[in-house]
C-alpha cells in the first residue's frame, strides 16, 4: 500500500462552514471542495481520488482478491477481442478514444489484437493523471511499438469538447464500470455528450458491473487489507497538500455499504470527533460533527434492462453485450439511435 502522509497543524479556529465567494483564480478542485463541503449532507467528487498517489493506490485495489471487476473485464477483453473487432464497422482509419484509461492494462489486449490485424487506428487515452498517461505511453512504446498513441490529460468533459479527431470515426471506450460512478442524471449527461460528438458510424464500448450476490459486491468495496480505506483517505491528504487543509487522517474513518435493491454501493468518510478543518487556500474552515459523513463515491451495479434503458435515454441503441464466463460484468457496444 502506498504510504499516507499525515499533515498536522495547530489551527483551532471555529468558523462558519459557509465559504466566502470564490476568487477568480480558484481551481476547479477548490471550487468543488468548497461547494461539496458546504452542502448538506457533505460530499466530495470521486473524480478527485485520482491524483498520482490515488491512481497508484487504485492499481493496488485492482489486484485485490476481493476486487472482481478488473478480472472479469480482463477476461472479456483477453478472450473476445476478435469478436469485439468483428462487431466494429470500420474499414478505414479510425480513432480509439478511451475515457479514464489509467494503466491501460485491459485495453492493451484489444489494442494488441487490432495491431496484429494491421488495423489503421490511433489510440487516444484520456486520464486526469498525467503520471498515469506518461507511464502508459512508455509501456505501449515497449510492448506495441507500431501503435500510434496520442495521450490526453484532463477532465473528460473538457477534453472531449476540444478534441480534434481529424475527421475519422471514433470508437469511444469507457471501461472498468466507471459509468457506475455517476448518478443517473450525470451518467445520461456524459453519455449524451459522447453521443453529440459522435459521428453516425461511431461506436461506444462501455463497461457495466452487473448485479450479483450482494456479499461479493460488498467485499469488493470494503477489502480486508484496507486498501480501499487508504484510497478514500488519500483524498484528505490531497486537500491538505493542494488546498492547505489540516485534516488529521486518524480522525476520520471509511465506511461502505451495498444496497441490493437499487444496485448502489455508497462509500463515505466518517468524522470520528467534532472538529474544525482549516483550508488555508480558501481562508475558511469546515465544521464536522462527530460521526458526520462525507459521501465520496457511488458505484452502481446494473441489470441488462437498466443498461438498455440508459442507452435509450442517452440516444443510443445496444448493439451487443460481451460477458465474462460468470456474467459478473459486461462490455456493452452501443451505436447511435
Amino acid at each position: 500500500m502506498a504510504p499516507i502522509n499525515y499533515l498536522n497543524s495547530n489551527h483551532t479556529l471555529t468558523l462558519s462552514t459557509t465559504f466566502p465567494p470564490p476568487s477568480i483564480k480558484e481551481s476547479p478542485f477548490a471550487t468543488d471542495v468548497r461547494e461539496g463541503l458546504s452542502a448538506v449532507p457533505k460530499s466530495l467528487s470521486s473524480k478527485y481520488f485520482y491524483d498520482d498517489a490515488g491512481s497508484r493506490i487504485f492499481q493496488q485495489i485492482m489486484e485485490l482478491p476481493e476486487y472482481y471487476p478488473t478480472r472479469a473485464e480482463m477476461e472479456i477483453l483477453t478472450r473476445q477481442p476478435a469478436d469485439i473487432a468483428a462487431a466494429l464497422p470500420y474499414r478505414k482509419p479510425f480513432n480509439i478514444i478511451e475515457l479514464g484509461a489509467g494503466d491501460g492494462l485491459k485495453t492493451k489486449e484489444l489494442l494488441k489484437y487490432l495491431v496484429g490485424q494491421q488495423a489503421d487506428f490511433t489510440y487516444m487515452p484520456i486520464d486526469i493523471s498525467g503520471e498515469a498517461m506518461q507511464q502508459l505511453e512508455g509501456k505501449l512504446a515497449e510492448t506495441l511499438p507500431g501503435l500510434k498513441v496520442k495521450t490526453l490529460v484532463g477532465d473528460y468533459f473538457e477534453v472531449l469538447n476540444n478534441l480534434d479527431s481529424d475527421g475519422r470515426p471514433n470508437l469511444y471506450l469507457f471501461l472498468g464500470g466507471n459509468i457506475g460512478n455517476y448518478e443517473k442524471d450525470g451518467a445520461i449527461n456524459l453519455l449524451r455528450m459522447i453521443r453529440n460528438v459522435m459521428q453516425a458510424d461511431g461506436r461506444l464500448l462501455t463497461g457495466f458491473d452487473l448485479r450479483k450476490n450482494p456479499r461479493i459486491i460488498q467485499e469488493a468495496y470494503d477489502d480486508a487489507a484496507g486498501v480501499t480505506r487508504a484510497f478514500n483517505l488519500n483524498l484528505l491528504t490531497r486537500m491538505n497538500r493542494e488546498l492547505g487543509a489540516d485534516f488529521f487522517l486518524d480522525q476520520f474513518d471509511f465506511y461502505s455499504f451495498y444496497n441490493p435493491r437499487n444496485g448502489e454501493v455508497r462509500s463515505m468518510l466518517v468524522s470520528l470527533s467534532e472538529q474544525d478543518v482549516y483550508f488555508k487556500s480558501l481562508n475558511q474552515s469546515v465544521h464536522f460533527q462527530k460521526n458526520e459523513l462525507i459521501h465520496t463515491e457511488l458505484s452502481k451495479k446494473y441489470t441488462l434492462t437498466e443498461i438498455d434503458a440508459l442507452a435509450a435515454e442517452s440516444g443510443f441503441v445496444v448493439e451487443r453485450n460481451f460477458f465474462d464466463s460468470q456474467h459478473y460484468f459486461t462490455d456493452s457496444l452501443w451505436q447511435c439511435d
